[in-house]
């Protein structure tokens, strides 16, 4: 069957199409996405703003027309951070499915953890033993350990890239000079402060081999010698703390409309990629892991994998 999952997150909207069926590697048949930045579209009351809506239910709309053409037989939308702690996401959702005819499950931060976890699992197999996954996003931390396919620990911390750039290094994308370096260490504080009461938790569940998924984390691999996309899906690809802590010591003296100029930057998030790098630091700080291995699949993929396990079989 031919699967449309349609991702609205805190920094795009991302429509993927996948031919699978149960039991099958879903592949691949159409992506495309719409760069919202949801997360940097929170006002002072915590709503998001009617422009941020706006361009919400646009986004939304053209998606599920893209997936009709392409004869999907099934559309599955969900939100994420930035809809699910606006003030306003009761009639933002409303207007969504009013307006652009799409009804969206909000997913929890621990039901995102999940999901993402079986993705991981599912990509590196039962030889990876006990694994600890841990995704950035634009508006929250996600990590998750365990053994088997459902986490023995799912957490979500508010420590999203597009939030925190918001709310402690306050620079956008057209900044002409890095955030100081006062501001920097502060949201060093703050990180280590939020993550206080998961490292715990999360060390008492252990793990043999840690894992990095999201944009962040491919980018901050790729700055740090990992290779290219182009090299395709299956090249190992790592992030290790000391690769992290040179890119960090870069990047933080770079100005955020200057970072698009780095290779494996993209201009949507570029201005977001100290606060998320601040983040993988303190969590592989913390959590006292040396690499981490990158993994292709996260999210998306693990909503799409749930769904083809609820199927009957044939």
């Amino acid at each position: 069957m031919r699967l449309g999952v349609l991702d609205v997150g805190s920094n795009t909207v991302h429509l993927l199409v996948v031919d699978a069926h149960r039991g099958a590697h879903p592949w691949p048949a159409h992506s495309e996405k719409a760069v919202l930045r949801l997360a940097e579209q929170i006002g002072p009351d915590g709503a998001l703003t009617d422009a941020g809506a706006d361009a919400l239910v646009k986004a939304v709309a053209t998606a599920k027309e893209a997936a009709a053409g392409l004869d999907a037989d099934d559309l599955m939308a969900f939100a994420t951070s930035a809809v699910r702690d606006a003030t306003n996401s009761s009639e933002v959702l409303a207007r969504v499915r009013d307006e652009a005819g799409v009804r969206l499950e909000v997913l929890s931060g621990a039901d995102e953890a999940r999901m993402t976890f079986l993705a991981v699992r599912r990509w590196f197999g039962w030889s990876a033993g006990r694994l600890l996954v841990l995704d950035i996003g634009g508006g929250s931390l996600e990590i998750a350990a365990g053994i088997d396919e459902e986490p023995d620990a799912a957490v979500s911390l508010p420590l999203g890239a597009g939030r925190l750039t918001r709310d402690r290094l306050r620079v956008s994308p057209d900044s002409a000079a890095p955030p100081s370096a006062e501001l920097v260490e502060e949201l060093r504080a703050y990180v280590d402060g939020r993550l206080d009461k998961v490292v715990e938790q999360l060390t008492e569940v252990g793990w043999d081999r840690p894992v990095a998924t999201s944009k962040t984390f491919r980018t901050l691999a790729r700055l740090a010698g990992a290779a290219p996309s182009g090299a395709g899906l299956w090249v190992r690809r790592q992030l290790t703390r000391s690769g992290l802590r040179q890119v960090l010591g870069f990047i933080r003296h770079i100005p955020p409309a200057q970072l698009v100029e780095l290779e494996g930057v993209s201009v949507g998030r570029a201005h977001q990629l100290l606060a998320g790098a601040v983040v993988a630091e303190a969590v592989m700080r913390r959590l006292d892991v040396d690499a981490l291995d990158v993994c292709p699949w996260a999210l998306r993929e693990g909503v799409i994998l749930r769904r083809l396990d609820q199927l009957a079989p044939m």
